[in-house]
């Protein structure tokens, strides 16, 4: 039997979503090819691209006929597709399992990655791209992640990942936008002793090989 065409993600390794989606199929042993665009030419604006992400952002996602988009929905298909292939538990081997895992990444979606997401584009991209940064607005969304990071804390104080004792898709998803941060102002609200069981959380999930190896995609691009 012919083996399966690898996976095809679209979108540069730098995008925080993308490299969720990277983190993932690397995690599951996937083979996959990276497709890169050119989003300073409207790649991803383009018709043909939009077929497959009707609001021309990135990632996409293509497995033979099958076609995604929205990072966190591709994780779950791959990690349910794929039970049995890399890191078996990655999105939890039964119910109870796999509800703990949502709820924490509806807590990444909802609550870490607004702020988060707001502090990467303003430390991290505005100086790339010459854009102005907004004091105020960095302020205010610090404030709010340390909120956030407060409830983490506790949380790791009592299990030694998001979800429970297990590395997964909750923690897995917080990688793209703490790997940015920690290079900024931001990135003590990871790592002081004020917060202890996060700094040992993120030590922990930052150095797996998956994520080494998202990072050595992204420093190649």
């Amino acid at each position: 039997m012919a083996a399966s065409a690898p996976v095809k993600v679209y979108g540069p390794a730098m995008s925080t979503a993308v490299s969720r989606v990277l983190a993932t199929l690397i995690e599951k042993d996937i083979q996959f090819q990276l497709v890169p665009l050119n989003m300073s030419k409207g790649e991803h604006k383009k018709p043909d691209f939009l077929k497959i992400q009707p609001f021309g952002q990135v990632p996409a996602f293509q497995d033979d006929d099958i076609s995604l988009f929205e990072s966190r929905a591709i994780s779950r298909y791959v990690c349910e597709k794929h039970v049995d292939k890399g890191n078996k538990g990655l999105y939890g081997t039964n119910p109870l399992a796999k509800a703990s895992i949502d709820q924490w990444l509806e807590a990444e979606g909802q609550s870490f990655s607004p702020p988060s997401s707001t502090l990467v584009f303003q430390l991290a991209f505005a100086p790339r791209m010459k854009i102005k940064q907004d004091e105020g607005l960095i302020k205010l969304n610090q404030e709010k992640l340390a909120k956030v990071l407060d409830v983490y804390d506790k949380r790791l104080g009592e299990t030694r990942f998001l979800a429970g004792d297990e590395f997964s898709l909750a923690d897995l998803s917080h990688l793209p936008n703490t790997q940015y941060l920690l290079g900024t102002e931001t990135g003590e609200l990871f790592t002081s002793d004020a917060r202890k069981n996060v700094s040992r959380w993120w030590n922990e999930i930052s150095t797996r090989d998956s994520w080494k190896k998202v990072v050595e995609l992204q420093r190649g691009a």
